[in-house]
């Protein structure tokens, strides 16, 4: 009996000392410096494997080493997407080639058909950010000459854009649509509009994201497709996932960069509905889910990796309660399979979309809610978000996107937000605050800062 109390004693010592260490080590120190070396040296392997098989062309394929250039001719979008990070990572001579090599082989004089979307987020933010942080007015230029070619997409009766147009002859096409497209322009045509002094770039685009939220139902949500024909909604699912995500993200980041009322005003009466139709209360855990947007109706419970970065929105909103919870379902989500997938049930606890891209966003909502709590809790988040991507992503020569979080099997894709967006706020949540001041700059959605200049 005493034998046998003796070792129930022992064993429950063991699991004591060992859940004792756990949530020691769990609070243990962070150290910030070494791991900003450990970004900055992880940025650098991926962006060699890149140089070593890729340069000059649009996105390293790091399985194969090869290259995707996604409309058949280079737009050169990882040197202009990642410029800004270069710069930040305090990589100079890199920064400088890739600035020079930028100015003097980047054409947008070309016959093909780009979607609006992607080339503005991407090429346009990217351009005009590089352009503050190193007055090189050839960037400038390059992004007056970007910003024209793309304006015929606002070209349609309803004022909301095409998908696509050709930046040779400015025809358009893809009438279908959905509210990112249509809602994500503004800080990018807008700062190009102050920058340039040419008022149109802020007008479409500003019209653009008013007639956006015009459309949106009786209750104050938008749906996920639109004809921008017609004006009428073809999708009325509504969420902050793909296809509606970074529109809340505009309204309030224009607000905050334009002094804009109207896109203040926007913002107050979305997120009034948000929160009432989207929010979801589960096991004491507050989530974001899908409803119809003419009802409120619950229609998913699924949340995802690019639903991820509404914390960081939350937060600038001022509302941090909220924004903390959701931060909390979210690292839920990455912790369930070791690393995040583009789509989670959050009432099963189930991956539906299996895929991981290397999005940032939940790295995003990291560094907001450190730089507004300044609590090491998101110091120890995010290196364990680090950690893992590490662990899982990294390959011989780069990085590469997983097919499937469960199986941890990986893609031959390395996107360049991988630059632009990941690697940047892992490394400004662990730099030195000198780094970048958080409070001076709006980031765009593919993370290229914009200081208010004018």
């Amino acid at each position: 009996m005493k034998l046998s109390k003796l070792k129930i004693s022992t064993s429950l010592f063991l699991v004591l000392a060992v859940v004792s260490t756990s949530f020691a080590q769990s609070r243990s120190k962070i150290d910030k410096k070494q791991l900003a070396s450990r970004v900055k040296s992880e940025f650098l392997h991926a962006w060699n494997g890149y140089k070593k098989y890729a340069w000059g062309h649009d996105d390293l394929k790091p399985l194969s080493k090869t290259y995707k250039d996604w409309y058949g001719q280079t737009l050169l979008m990882t040197p202009v997407d990642s410029l800004d990070t270069l710069i930040l990572l305090g990589f100079k001579d890199e920064a400088d080639a890739t600035r020079k090599y930028i100015t003097e082989n980047l054409s947008f004089d070309k016959d093909i058909y780009v979607q609006n979307f992607e080339i503005t987020i991407r090429l346009l933010g990217g351009l005009l950010s590089s352009y503050q942080m190193t007055g090189d007015v050839k960037l400038l230029n390059l992004a007056e000459d970007l910003g024209a070619r793309l304006l015929p997409v606002f070209d349609s009766p309803t004022g909301l854009p095409y998908k696509s147009v050709n930046l040779k002859t400015g025809k358009t096409r893809g009438e279908i649509t959905n509210p990112a497209e249509t809602g994500t322009l503004l800080i990018e045509f807008g700062t190009l509009s102050k920058l340039t002094n040419k008022p149109v770039f802020y007008e479409k685009a500003k019209r653009a994201l008013v007639e956006t939220y015009n459309r949106r139902s009786s209750i104050g949500l938008v749906g996920t497709n639109i004809n921008v024909e017609t004006g009428k909604w073809t999708n009325t699912d509504s969420h902050l996932s793909a296809e509606i995500d970074s529109y809340y993200e505009y309204l309030l980041k224009c607000a905050i960069l334009f002094d804009d009322a109207d896109c203040r005003k926007m913002w107050q009466e979305s997120i009034r509905a948000i929160n009432k139709y989207n929010a979801d209360e589960v096991r004491g855990e507050l989530w974001y889910g899908h409803a119809d947007m003419n009802t409120g109706k619950r229609t998913a419970t699924t949340f995802g990796a690019l639903d991820a970065f509404f914390p960081a929105v939350l937060a600038l909103s001022g509302d941090l309660d909220r924004a903390q919870r959701l931060q909390d379902s979210a690292y839920k989500m990455w912790t369930a399979h070791g690393i995040e997938p583009e789509e989670f049930d959050y009432q099963t606890m189930r991956v539906g979309a299996p895929a991981y891209p290397l999005r940032p966003e939940i790295v995003e909502s990291t560094y907001y809610l450190y730089q507004y709590t300044n609590d090491e809790k998101y110091l120890r988040m995010g290196a364990r978000f680090f950690n893992d991507f590490v662990k899982y992503c990294r390959t011989d020569e780069a990085y590469a996107g997983l097919k499937n979080v469960v199986t941890k099997e990986k893609s031959d894709s390395m996107q360049s937000f991988l630059f632009a967006e990941t690697f940047k706020y892992y490394y400004l949540l662990f730099a030195a605050p000198k780094t970048l001041d958080f409070k001076r700059v709006v980031f765009n959605t593919e993370a290229h800062p914009i200081k208010k200049t004018w």
